[in-house]
């Protein structure tokens, strides 16, 4: 492990621990400056993603934490709670025990859970997922919406 503070590559592991994400925390020490530092841990996933043109490529986490960053960019919206979206869509697709999964399939657990974090990152990323081309599909969609909204606000 090469320390982030003057690249030395020899390291200390000074302590391990389960991160609430499904990863291992591990606190290190650098043999050379002394200064400490948190490294996280998890498995990657050996996952292949089709496209819809049929391109297969290999998943990456970092381009959906993008999208999903960029629906949410200036909404009060918490970083933790985004890498939280991320991980439990990891989650899910890991659960399903496939080596492939189509696209669709990656946006439709964003867009729901987008649904759930902020009503307007949604519409930002339903705009471009779901195609919508015109004012009247984004406002034809904002107008289901706002009709979910209205009907769970009754049954609680």
């Amino acid at each position: 492990m090469q320390c982030p503070y003057c690249g030395h590559t020899r390291t200390r592991v000074v302590d391990t621990t389960r991160a609430s994400r499904g990863g291992i925390r591990r606190r290190r020490e650098c043999r050379a400056c002394g200064r400490r530092f948190s490294t996280m841990e998890r498995p990657l996933l050996a996952l292949r993603v089709v496209k819809r043109d049929g391109r297969r490529e290999a998943f990456d986490r970092e381009k959906l934490l993008r999208g999903i960053r960029i629906a949410c960019a200036k909404r009060p919206v918490a970083t933790e709670a985004i890498e939280g979206l991320v991980d439990r869509i990891e989650a899910r697709l890991e659960r399903m025990g496939r080596a492939e999964v189509d696209a669709r399939v990656i946006g439709d657990l964003v867009i729901e859970g987008l649904k759930e974090l902020d009503k307007v990152a949604y519409i930002r990323y339903a705009i471009v997922y779901l195609g919508l081309e015109d004012l009247e599909a984004v406002r034809a969609e904002i107008d289901r919406l706002l009709q979910e909204s209205e009907n769970n606000s009754r049954l609680s």
